[in-house]
């Protein structure tokens, strides 16, 4: 089943979560041949989860840390993310690891916990332009995900994967759909040989300035298997339409 997910970054209030997800959710339904799944902010988790109840859209966090408990001023651990509601959790976006420095060994370290906890982890990997223009997007990829796998090869069908070019997020200029199925492609055959027995078992997903006009363009390609999306997922009525684009 194909997973729409919105990354809402640090964008609304409680207030605004409540009054986004009374109207989305009327906007709807119950769409029954694909997941979707919301990820707000910290502090908008307990309501979000609490108005998702018996609705078929899940919940996901932004971020994690790998500790169940202790002195990590600032961080929120997987069993907290678990209490709310959280099934999901966005692991190693680009701006974790361009603004906060996350490397791939603490990414794979995110990975290994929420494995063990049982959320279901979404990997971000992509490359930054100067990357793509010296030619290493596959080298960059490739890299990011196995080092992020390591140890943990035999649970990949545990884990979706973002591709996610670092030079498409928040500029309105999305990579085409034909590099991203290319990527899309590369990532499968990396998952194959890391794991040939979980084949099939990781969606791949496209994120990078998707909005409505675009998500059916990305869609209707088999390797596409689902949408990270960020600005547009910020209004109901947006990201509604993405996730009725198909």
């Amino acid at each position: 089943m194909r997973l729409i997910a919105a990354n809402w970054k640090m964008n609304k209030t409680v207030s605004e979560t409540r009054e986004y997800i009374e109207k989305f959710l009327r906007l709807i339904g119950e769409p029954e041949d694909r997941e979707v799944l919301i990820c707000p902010p910290f502090t908008s988790l307990y309501v979000a989860g609490e108005m998702l109840k018996g609705s078929s859209v899940k919940l996901g966090a932004q971020n994690c840390h790998f500790e169940r408990k202790g002195a990590f001023t600032g961080e929120v651990s997987l069993p907290m993310l678990r209490e709310v509601g959280c099934s999901y959790v966005i692991v190693g976006h680009s701006e974790r690891r361009h603004i906060f420095g996350e490397t791939d060994d603490l990414i794979n370290r995110k990975l290994v916990a929420c494995l063990e906890e049982g959320i279901r982890p979404i990997l971000c990997v992509g490359e930054k332009l100067e990357d793509r223009e010296a030619g290493m997007t596959f080298k960059v990829v490739e890299t990011q995900i196995r080092i992020a796998l390591s140890g943990i090869e035999h649970l990949t069908d545990r884990i979706d994967i973002a591709y996610e070019p670092v030079w498409a997020i928040g500029t309105g200029v999305p990579a085409s759909p034909e590099d991203a199925v290319e990527v899309h492609r590369f990532i499968r055959e990396i998952l194959r040989d890391i794991n040939p027995k979980a084949e099939g078992g990781t969606r791949i997903l496209y994120g990078g300035s998707v909005n409505p006009e675009n998500a059916p363009e990305f869609m209707k390609h088999q390797e596409i298997e689902g949408l990270l999306v960020g600005g547009a997922s910020l209004d109901p009525e947006s990201f509604a339409k993405i996730v009725n684009s198909f």
